[in-house]
């Protein structure tokens, strides 16, 4: 079999080293281990960025009929990642800070950075900015799930309260704590 690309269901492009057998397993060789698992990170967050999936899960690679088996299975080739080798990738991911232990002490679930905390901390002012919510407080839910679909429509809350640590410090947001939750108020460059 030649090693092609594919397009998925979901319309995403597949590099042809998905089709290759020996990606899916963990390789001895050091080097080959390495190049494979940098070519796993830039395929998840590429598709993770394309779906708008801000989790990854050991157990995606155990189960089926979950948002990851386009990318975690190859059907064509009869093969999938192995629960070890995932668990290996988000370790390498969240080593070169492209994903977070979500929740902490743990490593079997991350939450994927397609954007860093700092790309997502310009994309919360500008859109703070641009729909007039400056110095106005808003609650997490207004950011999360306003009425008009946006960029940061089902952002984690986790990776919210990064975007707006970033933002605090250098003075263009300020987290808010009420009884009932959270709150930010933006303030202009």
């Amino acid at each position: 079999m030649a090693f092609t690309t594919h397009t998925t269901p979901s319309g995403f492009l597949l590099p042809s080293i998905h089709s290759a057998p020996p990606f899916f397993s963990q390789q001895p060789n050091k080097t080959t281990l390495a190049s494979f698992t940098d070519h796993w990170i830039k395929l998840i967050l590429a598709y993770a960025r394309h779906r708008r999936l801000f989790y990854l899960h050991v157990e995606d690679a155990e189960t089926s009929g979950n948002d990851w088996d386009e990318v975690l299975k190859n059907e064509r080739i009869n093969r999938h990642v192995l629960p070890v080798y995932l668990e290996h990738i988000m370790g390498v991911m969240v080593e070169k800070n492209l994903a977070a232990f979500e929740p902490a002490r743990q490593t079997r679930s991350v939450m994927l950075y397609w954007r860093l905390p700092e790309e997502w901390a310009e994309t919360l002012h500008e859109w703070a900015t641009s729909t007039g919510h400056l110095n106005t407080i808003m609650t997490f839910y207004d950011v999360t799930d306003p009425p008009i679909e946006s960029p940061l429509s089902s952002i984690p809350v986790a990776l919210l309260r990064k975007a707006i640590g970033i933002l605090t410090k250098t003075n263009r947001a300020q987290l808010i704590a009420a009884a009932d939750g959270e709150g930010v108020r933006f303030f202009s460059k």
